[in-house]
């Protein structure tokens, strides 16, 4: 299971890929759950729209929000690609691969989250209703991408998990989080994608997502500590040394 290739982290990755995943947890922990929560009222076409122009400053800092996640995505790829190449190029390959193509799908995500604002604020030819009508499907469609993404993200965690089980840089309980709730994201998105409706599938969903969410935080917190405490052990011998 082990691997003996990298034994070692670079304070600075560890500590950048910690922060920058805490950081991407706080963004879009607001911009995919609440914001939506307050705006799209489902089914109910009217009700969106309404909330939608009530709240426009909410509606923005989301959009900032996603915006962030996006771009802090494409450097924690890089860093966790850097990180973990060593112990193995190819795992390392298909877990920066697959969070790419999620980043890709949250960019077209992103451009469906704000199309409903610019149906109902500028003439587009609509009367009143069918804007209405059309903001309601791209929210929706909005809502259906994230399941999209999360087939991409939860290949990501696999082979990350992997990754970590078979070196020695991560304790081995995080690994086994992340590839055993990476199933969580899998199984949602294609439940959600094809329409199912199965109660035992939904409690499953539940406990995978719980235990992908807490090993996400703690690797997040683990890779943060990991980087002050080395960044702080190579001040002390550097102080030693001069």
């Amino acid at each position: 299971m082990t691997n003996d290739t990298g034994t070692t982290l670079n304070p600075t990755d560890a500590r950048n890929a910690g922060a920058l995943y805490l950081t991407i947890a706080v963004c879009g922990g607001f911009s995919i759950g609440y914001v939506p929560s307050q705006i799209v009222a489902a089914g109910d076409a009217l009700a969106t729209s309404t909330n939608l122009m009530r709240q426009l400053d909410l509606f923005r800092l989301g959009v900032l929000a996603d915006s962030a996640v996006i771009l802090l995505e494409i450097a924690i790829t890089v860093i966790l690609y850097q990180m973990f190449h060593a112990v193995s190029p190819r795992l390392a390959l298909i877990a920066m691969v697959s969070r790419l193509g999620m980043i890709v799908v949250m960019g077209v995500n992103l451009l469906l989250w704000v199309m409903p604002y610019v149906l109902l604020s500028q003439p587009v030819g609509l009367d009143p209703t069918n804007a209405q009508s059309f903001a309601q499907v791209f929210f929706e469609a909005h809502a259906l991408g994230i399941f999209v993404w999360q087939l991409f993200f939860g290949a990501h965690l696999l082979a990350l998990g992997w990754i970590i089980l078979r070196s020695q840089l991560v304790p081995h309980l995080l690994g086994w989080g992340l590839f055993i709730g990476a199933f969580g994201y899998l199984i949602q998105g294609l439940v959600e994608l094809t329409f199912t409706d199965v109660a035992a599938l939904d409690i499953t969903i539940v406990g995978l997502l719980v235990i992908v969410t807490l090993s996400e935080l703690g690797f997040g917190l683990w890779l943060l500590v990991r980087g002050l405490r080395g960044t702080k052990g190579q001040l002390n011998s550097t102080s030693l040394t001069a």
